[in-house]
């Protein structure tokens, strides 16, 4: 199997892989567009080390970002080299482990994503399961047992050298202040071998699941098991929590995890409801109030970015946030949304144009005559509420914004179908 890893073909398709995700430097500084150039210098030499077991992975870089419902998520990242050699071992290993994953498991698997995860849900929920058991899984890629881990590899890669360079990525460590500290457990979440690690080990919670005869949905660390009853419920998860916990050496978060109707939880951004016998989505409110903030962000008045900038930052958010929430009930929140966007960009223009005459001549030239023009030019309004004005929003109209290159949510979702 090393051999198949190290093969030209693919190694070749490793490096496209990684050149195109991009991402972070590692603790060694390089980038993704130094990659190829140090590989033509040492690749030959690199491959030679991994066959002969004399290869060891850097510590890799630790990142912390912020979770939409507070705290943090820490992120290792590794260097573009070994992000190379992981995404190898990786392609190599899917096509020996993805055939045999349960049904039910929908998260970095080929072919598979979170929207087949949601129409899955939806056909569970149809079916009778009125009853959600969330599971959260507290900070499953930190608590990942090792040795469990491996045992599980062992099953199907029987090449100890496979083995060992695997155990060499779980053990590579992390730079924290510039000192190199051990890992004990965890599979540290930024890398590509990680995910493919992480349905290994779920795998087998799967199989349980799918032993006991439960209707569930999972993607990565995120499981839901629809039953009937509340009672059901609260039964299922005492006895999947003991297995998680005692069998798989994980940790289920009590304080996260619910017993509850799909409408009072939310999955991979997403809530439930039925109409006419039919399960259908809502965008959760807090994937609303998360792209709230980002606009935020990207229209505060205190970054001292131009239109230019704050148009195309608005762009890419649009244009990810429908590609992802379209299979949602959204149109009116879409609606809404592009209301309360826009006002954040008439805001954004009244403060770019700061002096008296620079708002006069502007709101002339947008069609308001010099009288009227000179009156709101003056006004001592704070900024937000001058965003909310008549006169703004006849100047700013949407049909302008729209000339202007803003984007809708409502154009994008209604381009969408």
């Amino acid at each position: 199997m090393l051999e198949a890893i190290v093969s030209r073909e693919n190694l070749n398709l490793a490096y496209k892989r990684v050149k195109a995700n991009g991402g972070s430097h590692g603790v060694d500084g390089m980038t993704t567009e130094e990659l190829l150039p140090y590989l033509k210098q040492h690749g030959a030499a690199l491959r030679q080390s991994i066959l002969e077991g004399a290869y060891n992975p850097q510590a890799v870089r630790r990142v912390e970002i912020p979770k939409p419902d507070g705290g943090t998520r820490q992120l290792g990242i590794p260097t573009v080299v070994d992000r190379w050699i992981e995404q190898a071992i990786a392609q190599t290993l899917n096509s020996v482990f993805d055939k045999d994953f349960s049904e039910n498991s929908y998260g970095f698997r080929p072919g598979r994503s979170a929207h087949m995860a949601i129409k899955a849900a939806r056909k569970h929920i149809e079916a009778g399961g009125q009853w959600v058991v969330d599971l959260d899984l507290e900070k499953f890629f930190d608590r990942v047992n090792h040795d469990k881990l491996m045992s599980l590899v062992a099953r199907k890669v029987k090449d100890k050298r496979v083995l060992k360079l695997i155990r060499k990525y779980l053990e590579s460590g992390v730079l924290m202040n510039g000192i190199k500290v051990k890992n004990e457990e965890g599979t540290p979440q930024g890398g590509p071998l990680s995910p493919l690690l992480a349905n290994i080990m779920l795998d087998e919670l799967d199989k349980e699941l799918e032993r006991r005869g439960h209707r569930f949905c999972r993607y990565a660390d995120d499981c839901n098991i629809y039953v009937k009853s509340r009672k059901a419920g609260a039964r299922v998860m005492e006895s999947v929590t003991r297995y998680i916990e005692r069998v798989l050496k994980l940790k289920v978060n009590r304080k996260k995890s619910a017993v509850d109707k799909p409408c009072g939880r939310k999955f991979l951004g997403f809530t439930f409801y039925m109409k006419e016998g039919k399960s259908r989505n809502f965008i959760h409110a807090k994937s609303i109030q998360r792209f709230k903030e980002k606009v935020r962000e990207i229209t505060s008045r205190s970054n001292g970015r131009g239109m230019v900038w704050r148009r195309e930052g608005l762009t890419r958010l649009m244009i990810g946030w429908v590609n992802y929430f379209r299979i949602a009930d959204m149109q009116n929140t879409a609606r809404s949304l592009d209301g309360w966007t826009r006002r954040r960009i008439r805001m954004c223009y009244w403060k770019q144009w700061k002096k008296i005459k620079t708002k006069h001549d502007n709101l002339v030239r947008l069609g308001l005559d010099t009288s009227k023009a000179w009156a709101y030019a003056n006004s001592r309004k704070d900024y937000w509420r001058i965003s909310g004005s008549v006169f703004l929003n006849h100047a700013l109209s949407n049909e302008c914004l729209e000339e202007l290159g803003f984007p809708s949510l409502s154009r994008r979702l209604s381009l969408a179908y």
